[in-house]
């Protein structure tokens, strides 16, 4: 899990960039709206949460589930130098709107990773090794290249990739097919999802307790709120830390090694 845990959040070599580019909306997730480009009015001098223990209580349970998979410490540090946007005004512009493309990159990486890491998708290693590679010289490009990328046809061309991944991994035995489905608020509760193809699917607020969800593929499932307690979501295909933040569980909730159990979670 190096590479893995090499595409995580370091905050501390970042300069706040979430908190400054990206908007957000007044909702249950956020306690007030903020325009792109508009310092959060919980950010510090120094670039650090003043409310960060205590976010979930305050109204901001959308900035707990967030991972910017390292892009913000990336951009910072690499493409910018180490510069910061409150000494060098300069850079803000070009800086928050790199930022979105950086994290949809670094996600890739994160999803190829995972899919290398496989033993049963072997084949496609040589693929997968090739693509990791292209993805990753992308990262090193410059502002105004990131910019200008076409971040939704990077995905496409990876996305084929992932899917035979995903096939590979899952194998052969006949398993649920939900892609896209829409199973917000449904009652899952001890269903056998084995490798079940769950992408892009809408579990939000579903009931998934002691579901069994091993080799699943949940690339891009919606899982707010969903309820994970006792559920097995070992080798889980290309789940991501903020869909875990943003899902329930509790100490009995199975994930897959190099995820994190979310400090909410009880």
């Amino acid at each position: 899990m190096v590479q893995q845990r090499e595409l995580r959040a370091d905050c501390a070599r970042c300069v706040g960039l979430c908190c400054v580019a990206l908007p957000f909306s007044a909702s249950a997730e956020f306690a007030v709206d903020k325009p792109a480009g508009t310092p959060c009015r919980n950010l510090l001098a120094d670039h650090s949460c003043g409310i960060h223990t205590r976010l979930r209580e305050s109204g901001f349970s959308g900035c707990t589930v967030f991972d910017c998979f390292g892009a913000g410490q990336h951009l910072t540090q690499h493409t910018f130098g180490g510069a910061s946007w409150r000494e060098e005004p300069g850079v803000a512009g070009p800086m928050f709107a790199a930022f979105p493309v950086m994290r949809g990159l670094h996600e890739l990486l994160w999803y190829l990773t995972d899919a290398l890491e496989r033993t049963d998708t072997a084949p496609l290693h040589q693929a997968l090794r090739a693509r990791l590679d292209e993805v990753t010289a992308l990262t090193e490009l410059g502002a105004e290249e990131l910019t200008a990328l076409d971040l939704n046809a990077e995905r496409a061309q990876t996305g084929d990739l992932l899917g035979q991944a995903s096939r590979l991994a899952r194998g052969e035995r006949p398993s649920p097919e939900h892609r896209g489905a829409d199973l917000m608020g449904r009652s899952l509760r001890g269903a056998d999802l084995r490798a079940a193809n769950l992408r892009g699917a809408l579990l939000i607020a579903a009931d998934a307790r002691d579901a069994d969800l091993r080799l699943a593929d949940v690339l891009g499932a919606d899982l707010r709120d969903a309820d994970l307690r006792g559920a097995n979501l070992t080798g889980a295909l290309f789940l991501t830390q903020p869909q875990v933040s943003a899902a329930r569980g509790d100490d009995t909730t199975r994930l897959p090694t190099g995820l994190q159990r979310p400090d909410h979670w009880h």
